[in-house]
């Protein structure tokens, strides 16, 4: 396929740097482009359950509007996940049933929706995920699971799963998530694409928020392309007013980066989850062990690395105290948006029991467990001022978790947060230290499935990552893998 190729179903595979293209150049029109991925995702969504909310006929109009910003991505379709990212007039549920029953509705953009129509994007829907984003699992009791298009048994993981089932099964090129303690990455490596977490505060929350969940959100997209996530980000990056801080800024656009060499990079590796004993999965470890000897053919000087820092309890102790507190709030925020009061028997059993646990913490616990936090995240980002460029861990620590697993009614709530600390073991210690991280489909398991691995750099250097992410993408390139589900 060329990158001038368009007819067919070879259109669902270029990425959006060249869907852009193809309209720059008159190949095709915005509203094709559109008119193509809504085709996909009615032909698809059906087994997937990626989209929960079309925006069918919205897009088909803004795609022939005038109006329609001559941006980077002009006329490329993408999907919104179905929380942070309000699109003005859409309903936003955010996973939970009483939004979903009450029809909630956003009343303007967010600043980042904003600026995804402002590079041109057109929103064909928003995508499914766990209530209130706080699973690796993506299967509501509101909408119901997200199928994984390489083994429909299986989930696509957590939390921007809808968004990361419709990249890869070809639906639309790109489509947003966030990631507040891997929910980027661990989607991008259950379905085997591109996800970057950005340095804290590189991509705005405003208008509505500074911080969400503390300090450890980060809101990007998930895309099958270095070059498209590195230009995404070029177009969505930096403050927005009144914001509390912002990430220091890039030297040079980031998709300057893209194939520009990184040097030869002192890389330590892991696979032994923070604070556990016993390695990873058996294919986790081999992924690692296959980006390892990648890596040093490409003259990085790899080593493994202890890193004890990430084993100090400090942030696992203060995780159940913050967490909790954080549903409480999430309960108490949206009983004063919809002006009545909702009770914990409105969320899901493990939600539900965080919440009314929540209610007991008090600020005083609050700002200690924060300040255990920041206190843990600068021994572990001190790592990278003791002559390491970047870390390299599984992702995730199993293959793609089998669908009912970790479903809200599959376990005791005590079992379920358990299962879901578990899943983030390698992606939530660096929402904590706000570092970049990345995972990359390098690898596919035994039984064939994606298995990613993650790559972590120093404050604020996402451009040495997109540099490396590059370089890798050159050396073992993935965009001829496509899963059995797809377009």
């Amino acid at each position: 396929m060329t990158q001038s190729s368009a007819p067919g179903e070879e259109l669902a595979w270029l990425d959006a740097t060249a869907q852009a293209d193809l309209v720059r150049r008159g190949v095709l029109s915005p509203a094709e482009l559109v008119e193509a991925a809504i085709e996909r995702i009615e032909r698809l969504n059906g087994k997937l359950n990626a989209v929960i909310t079309p925006l069918y006929e919205k897009a088909r109009a803004e795609a022939v509007a005038g109006t329609l910003p001559d941006g980077p991505f002009r006329g490329v379709p993408m999907l919104l996940k179905d929380i942070l990212c309000d699109s003005a007039g859409d309903p936003a549920y955010g996973g939970m049933r009483a939004l979903r029953d009450r029809d909630w509705r956003a009343t303007e953009d967010s600043t980042l929706a904003a600026r995804f129509r402002s590079a041109g994007f057109v929103f064909c829907g928003r995508t499914n995920l766990p209530e209130l984003a706080t699973s690796v699992t993506t299967e509501p009791l509101a909408h119901g699971a997200t199928r994984n298009p390489w083994d429909l048994t299986r989930s696509p993981g957590g939390s921007s799963g809808g968004s990361a089932a419709a990249v890869a099964s070809g639906m639309v090129p790109v489509a947003h998530g966030n990631d507040m303690a891997g929910s980027i990455r661990m989607p991008a490596s259950a379905c085997g694409l591109v996800g970057l977490k950005p340095t804290r505060a590189r991509t705005t929350l405003g208008p509505r928020y500074g911080e969400y969940w503390g300090a450890v959100t980060h809101e990007h997209v998930l895309t099958r392309s270095v070059r498209d996530t590195a230009a995404v980000l070029d177009v969505t990056a930096g403050m927005a007013v009144g914001d509390p801080y912002t990430a220091p800024p890039p030297a040079r656009p980031y998709r300057e980066d893209v194939g520009a060499g990184p040097g030869a990079l002192r890389i330590g590796f892991r696979w032994t989850p923070p604070g556990a004993t016993d390695p990873a999965h058996q294919d986790c470890v081999a992924a690692v062990e296959h980006t390892a000897r990648l890596l040093e053919s490409l003259g990085h000087h790899v080593s493994p690395a202890p890193a004890a820092a990430l084993d100090s309890p400090a942030m696992a102790e203060a995780l159940p105290t913050l967490f909790a507190a954080i549903l409480a709030w999430e309960l108490d925020q949206w009983s004063r948006r919809l002006g009545e009061r909702l009770e914990p028997a409105d969320l899901e059993p493990m939600n539900g029991f965080l919440a009314e646990t929540g209610r007991s913490v008090t600020a005083a616990r609050w700002l200690t467990g924060i300040q255990a936090w920041q206190q843990w995240a600068r021994g572990v980002a001190g790592l990278w001022e003791d002559g390491l460029d970047v870390l390299l861990t599984p992702t995730l620590p199993s293959p793609p978790l089998p669908l009912g697993e970790l479903a809200p009614d599959a376990k005791d709530p005590v079992e379920l947060v358990a299962g879901v600390v578990q899943g983030t073991a390698f992606t939530l210690p660096f929402n904590v230290t706000g570092q970049p991280a990345v995972s990359l489909p390098l690898y596919h398991g035994s039984d064939g499935l994606p298995i990613g691995v993650q790559l972590v750099a120093a404050y604020g250097r996402e451009d040495l990552l997109i540099r490396l992410a590059s370089q890798l993408e050159q050396a073992a390139p993935w965009s001829d893998r496509r899963p059995p589900f797809s377009a």
